[in-house]
């Protein structure tokens, strides 16, 4: 049994499916001079302060709010398999720690079916994320995703 099968009710998911091809998802997710693009929800602007993309790597960014306070996010690489899958520790202090984000692609002819989980520590903080609006924040940050991989071709 894996990590995520052994942690469903602490597990929030999205499935989504880009109409862009694999190869141009995966490098605006892995290549810096793309993630501040999409990364955040709409109305955030984003800088990568550190993209170390390997297996213990560290990842960085500060994301600017439309108020002009900011925040730091930030994270370790876990697993990383080519076009395929990424798993990394999350902080998205303050509003969510200590999270762990399982990123998976899967090739469909010209379209890539993502599907993004986040595995929190326990149930109770698993539901208190959700109510904070787990999937408006994320499905905002993947609406502009979507822009982004449909219009950079």
């Amino acid at each position: 049994m894996s990590k995520l099968d052994a942690s469903k009710n602490r597990t929030l998911t999205i499935e989504r499916t880009f109409q862009a091809p694999l190869s141009l998802v995966w490098q605006a997710w892995t290549e810096q001079e793309h993630i501040a693009h999409w990364w955040g929800p709409k109305g955030m602007k984003t800088e990568v302060i550190e993209h170390n993309f390997e297996v213990g790597g560290r990842w960085k960014y500060s994301m600017q709010m439309p108020d002009g306070s900011t925040f730091i996010t930030e994270g370790v690489y876990l697993e990383i398999i080519e076009f395929e899958k990424i798993v990394t520790s999350a902080d998205f202090k303050p509003m969510t720690e200590n999270v762990e984000l399982h990123i998976l692609f899967k090739e469909n002819g010209d379209t890539t079916n993502f599907t993004f989980h986040v595995l929190h520590e326990t149930e109770e903080y698993c539901k208190q994320q959700e109510k904070m609006g787990f999937y408006n924040g994320w499905g905002s940050v993947f609406d502009r995703l979507d822009t982004y991989v449909t219009t950079s071709e």
